[in-house]
């Protein structure tokens, strides 16, 4: 069985529109990390003090036959087509520990998806 690790930075506000949609889409589940950046605007400041919006880093673990679906999944959700609303990615991942629970339901669906 083969994972890939797809990682989203999005503002926060539209976090859980995404995870929602991505469930929709086979997503099991998602890890959100609270995180700062910068980008190719410089942010906003007050008084000399940076306001930068809060940004989410949304990390999904997931099968690498649905890694193109929640892909446009998140985009659609995050609306990736206006500027500065968010990125996505995903990497391979060589090694999982921690889901052999899930195991027997992955294996009957790539069965199933193959017949």
């Amino acid at each position: 069985m083969r994972f890939k690790l797809i990682l989203s930075s999005v503002k926060a506000d539209i976090t859980d529109r995404i995870v929602d949609a991505t469930k929709g889409a086979g997503a099991t589940g998602a890890t959100i990390i609270p995180a700062r950046g910068t980008g190719i605007k410089e942010a906003k400041t007050f008084f000399g003090l940076s306001l930068e919006a809060q940004t989410d880093i949304i990390l999904f673990l997931v099968e690498e036959h649905l890694v193109v679906k929640i892909m446009n999944t998140i985009k659609k959700a995050g609306e990736f087509h206006k500027p500065g609303t968010g990125i996505a990615f995903a990497i391979p991942v060589e090694h999982v520990a921690g889901l052999e629970s899930q195991m027997e339901r992955f294996k009957k669906e790539v069965r199933e998806s193959y017949f």
